[in-house]
């Protein structure tokens, strides 16, 4: 059996309320089943219910907590959590931020309306949930349908049944090792 390893990373969860239970869960599970150090940063340091109640994150941080230069991933989930965040100038500030250092960004679902309220999407090939189409294009992105789309160092996804092609796309971009187990 192979088995990811991501022993040695450190990834970023940006969440915020509302969010889509799947989208935050999975591959927060996934990072930390596989050995990534995962810190979820919100706007309070507080438990989380998801969209559908069928998940509670830990908040750990907030976005004043963290050096981006520590993390070798952000991951936005999806569901209302964008909508609530992109409200909040330090949230919106840190996804800018760390866009700029060149380090992989994945966001799914609503989760590119934090890149657009961040002014990041300007020329850039991106997906999300259908909904968000128009918000994405007069933001100045190429919004295509599919399950995952990479552009640079923006890894953007469409919806749950998505996740294993999402983490796949993540997994990837950390540049994880693999091992026989």
């Amino acid at each position: 059996m192979i088995r990811v390893s991501f022993k040695e990373k450190k990834v970023m969860m940006l969440l915020g309320p509302m969010f889509e239970d799947g989208e935050a869960k999975e591959p927060l599970e996934f990072l930390r089943d596989n050995g990534a150090e995962v810190d979820v940063v919100g706007l309070e340091k507080k438990k989380l219910k998801g969209l559908h109640f069928k998940a509670e994150i830990e908040v750990n941080k907030t976005p004043g907590e963290v050096d981006i230069e520590k993390y070798d991933a952000l991951i936005i989930p999806g569901g209302r959590s964008p909508a609530n965040l992109r409200k909040h100038p330090e949230a919106v500030e840190l996804v800018r931020s760390f866009f700029e250092s060149g380090k992989p960004l994945a966001a799914i679902c609503h989760g590119p309306q934090m890149l657009a309220s961040a002014g990041l999407l300007e020329g850039r090939r991106i997906t999300g949930y259908h909904k968000i189409k128009k918000e994405m294009l007069e933001a100045g992105a190429d919004f295509v349908d599919e399950p995952v789309v990479i552009d640079g160092n923006l890894i953007t996804s469409r919806k749950p049944a998505d996740i294993p092609l999402f983490n796949k796309a993540v997994e990837e971009a950390l540049g994880s090792s693999t091992s026989s187990v």
